[in-house]
């Protein structure tokens, strides 16, 4: 049985000269699954880059966990101490927080300002430890921007601008927006416009004294946890009844969906080539067994099985198309390699933080590639196999 299908299939993937036709869709089929499946290992693997990529930076602005009082009640350094002496193995870096609007010159922008510790925060958030890498300390009111606060307010080291706060003072039988002066320090660049765009940091005395918080008076604690899902669920059993955790990925829900299904439409739309070049496949083997029909029915009508002509022909198929699923394994590991290795691709650093192309194929999306494209090429392999059983011999062998 093994004999007579490997002699098949080695006989038709012989050049037929007087059916070149077959022998052209046969390559065809096996380019089409073969660039097919590449591009798809290319793809998958630049989506899952930039989506952690985008989850890296995302995880850093956000903060893995952050503590937040229920209502007006706040946070306070009792609160701290709890936490640190449950949870020693977490770092924290409580904060003080307030929305403004920035004024230099006769430019406006909004932004939010945060007064924290430096030397905790740099802990907790590697944007910020990489904007202040050089023991810099920053004095009370001054400010450490995104870049793109500096770029759109035209700001230059040691600049003052004002900052005014949604916080009012009473002035005889009005109220105004408090004021005040801050010097601009350093830069950071998160990779993220919108951060870099909004963010500031400033020492927490600052805010303290601006907004008028009481010594150990904080609006929230960010928490740095490797394991934040796990870590969230015992925070939230310690933390008294006026406090509560949330997750950077809570915060950013809409968002990572929003990531998945663009990801699962991109599997599927890519997953389309492989189907079409199986199509080929079809197509190949339809005519080959139309083209063979009369030594199939002389090789059945010979004592041979319709379970060896059906095995031969679908063997001829995954052949093809087996080919053409590890050529192309071959093929996408080359370019990830080389896209990997090489500025073959470079990306605007100001817009995505970094200029590489980030790259990363999972063991599960890899999985899943090869077996939907085995599985199409198996289906594809099945249907002409079955065809080629059904010839009717004695009508074959009389006509033809």
């Amino acid at each position: 049985m093994k004999s007579v299908s490997r002699y098949l299939i080695k006989k038709y993937l012989r050049l037929d000269k007087s059916q070149p036709f077959i022998t052209v869709s046969a390559v065809l089929a096996f380019l089409g699954v073969m660039i097919g499946l590449m591009v798809l290992m290319v793809a998958m693997a630049i989506m899952n880059g930039f989506d952690k990529e985008f989850q890296r930076k995302l995880f850093t602005m956000n903060y893995p966990i952050t503590v937040m009082p229920l209502g007006m009640s706040g946070v306070n350094e009792d609160d701290l101490k709890l936490l640190q002496e449950q949870f020693p193995e977490l770092k924290f870096s409580p904060y003080i927080f307030s929305r403004v609007i920035l004024k230099n010159g006769q430019k406006f922008e909004g932004g939010m300002i945060f007064g924290v510790d430096f030397e905790r925060e740099k802990e907790i958030n590697s944007v910020i430890a990489e904007a202040l890498s050089d023991n810099q300390t920053l004095k009370e009111f001054d400010i450490l921007a995104g870049r793109g606060i500096k770029e759109e307010l035209f700001l230059d080291k040691g600049d003052k601008m004002t900052v005014i706060f949604t916080q009012a003072d009473p002035v005889g039988l009005a109220l105004i927006p408090k004021t005040k002066r801050f010097v601009y320090q350093e830069e950071f660049t998160s990779g993220l416009i919108n951060y870099d765009k909004t963010y500031m940091f400033t020492p927490m005395s600052s805010l303290a004294k601006t907004l008028n918080y009481a010594e150990g008076e904080y609006d929230g604690i960010h928490i740095y946890s490797k394991e934040p899902m796990e870590d969230i669920k015992s925070l939230q059993n310690a933390l008294p009844s006026h406090l509560r955790a949330i997750g950077w990925w809570q915060q950013n829900g809409n968002f990572f969906s929003a990531l998945e299904l663009e990801k699962r439409a991109l599997f599927i739309v890519l997953m389309l080539i492989i189907l079409v070049a199986s199509l080929n496949i079809m197509s190949s083997l339809l005519m080959t067994v139309m083209n063979r029909r009369q030594e199939i029915a002389l090789l059945l009508s010979l004592g041979a099985k319709p379970g060896e002509i059906k095995k031969s022909f679908f063997g001829l198929g995954m052949v093809i198309g087996c080919g053409g699923v590890i050529s192309g394994i071959l093929l996408g590991a080359v370019i990830l390699f080389l896209l990997g290795s090489f500025d073959i691709v470079t990306l605007p650093a100001d817009v995505y933080g970094s200029s590489k192309l980030p790259l990363d194929l999972s063991f599960t999306d890899f999985g899943l590639i090869v077996i939907g494209a085995l599985i199409i090429v198996a289906v594809s392999s099945w249907y002409p196999a079955k065809k080629a059983t059904e010839v009717d011999v004695l009508n074959t062998l009389r006509n033809e």
